[in-house]
């Protein structure tokens, strides 16, 4: 079966232009196909500098990969026709972290809403475009009496994303691409707003690819998880056994930073790194996490790991896990295969 969206050994690299020579590789060999059928939900972890907004951006096609592709039903997002380019678009949408970046301020916000439904044509008359608008809103909790007719200043960051929510169920896309969609919303909406996007993989048999910073939203709302280090896959799998059981000492470290509301507890901070960290020199090619792993063995600086799987619902990026069978980047999807069954 061909995948709805594939990115196929995409590297990224910023840089190196007419004024600098200095590059920076954002993502690296990465790899992701995410099937039309069943719905499912991704998320992609990672602290800032990751490589999370850039691989969002990739699959969005608002830029384009330095080695590798980005595929739409097996064609390349370069190379799509009109008619295929207004069927991505219809098919893949995206919530973003600041909503309110993407309002106009001088539009009421009922401008966003309108605005898909008559540049998709999904409704015959205005009575028909009017209540898919007031479905689409009660569908994510707001009022249509409190919230049309009114500018994005006058709604709270929680209601503008909702809104966004709700332009998204109006379209009726086949994938969501949320980066950060909670990021910037108080914590007492944040299970309203995951509760919305939850519904849309539910019951309308939306796909999500939720990319964020904060590992207990992605435990929470998604099936699968990739965590990302620097650019590369340091640890894919069932969530449920990355969180409770993470392999990766960069995804351990990502777990024990977790606050837990316990006032006996001792913060012990990040673990020293070891000792094999001082060996490395700029442009070793290395495991990118060797300077902070507290288990950095010789090997690590010698050349970089691949992916070792550990089971059949994990693969992680490390030697301590050398003698389980490695596996690609691009068989990643395998691995998140098995987590739904």
């Amino acid at each position: 079966m061909i995948p709805l969206l594939e990115v196929r050994g995409a590297t990224k690299v910023f840089g190196g232009g007419l004024f600098t020579r200095r590059t920076t590789v954002a993502l690296e060999d990465f790899s992701l196909a995410i099937q039309a059928e069943p719905p499912s939900i991704t998320a992609v972890v990672g602290e800032s500098g990751s490589g999370k907004t850039t691989l969002a951006r990739l699959l969005l096609g608002l830029v384009t990969p330095t080695d590798g592709a980005v595929l739409y039903k097996g064609e390349d997002l370069r190379t799509l026709s009109s008619g295929e380019r207004r069927a991505f678009r219809r098919d893949v949408q995206v919530i973003f972290q600041d909503p309110y970046e993407v309002y106009n301020p001088f539009y009421r916000v009922d401008h966003v809403l309108e605005t898909p439904i008559a540049k998709f044509r999904l409704a015959g008359s205005k009575q028909e475009a009017e209540a898919m608008v007031e479905r689409a809103l009660r569908a994510v909790g707001l009022r249509p009496e409190e919230t049309l007719g009114r500018f994005p200043h006058q709604l709270s960051g929680g209601q503008r994303q909702r809104v966004m929510v709700a332009r998204a169920l109006l379209i009726r896309p086949r994938l969501i691409i949320a980066d950060e969609p909670v990021s910037m919303v108080d914590a007492s909406l944040r299970a309203t707003i995951l509760g919305s996007l939850r519904q849309l993989n539910q019951e309308f048999g939306i796909s999500l690819i939720y990319i964020t910073h904060d590992l207990p939203t992605a435990y929470q709302i998604s099936r699968d998880i990739i965590v990302l280090y620097r650019g590369s896959v340091a640890e894919v799998g069932d969530v449920e056994r990355v969180v409770q059981d993470p392999k990766h000492p960069y995804t351990q470290l990502l777990v024990g930073s977790i606050p837990l509301p316990d006032p006996d507890r001792t913060w012990h901070g990040e673990a020293p790194p070891s000792p094999v960290a001082g060996t490395l020199r700029d442009g070793q090619p290395a495991c990118k996490f060797t300077a902070r792993c507290p288990h950095a063995m010789p090997m690590c600086v010698e050349a970089p790991p691949p992916l070792f799987r550990t089971d059949r619902h994990r693969a992680a990026s490390c030697y301590l896990y050398r003698d389980a069978p490695s596996i690609k980047p691009d068989q990643i999807g395998e691995v998140l295969a098995a987590t739904g069954s």
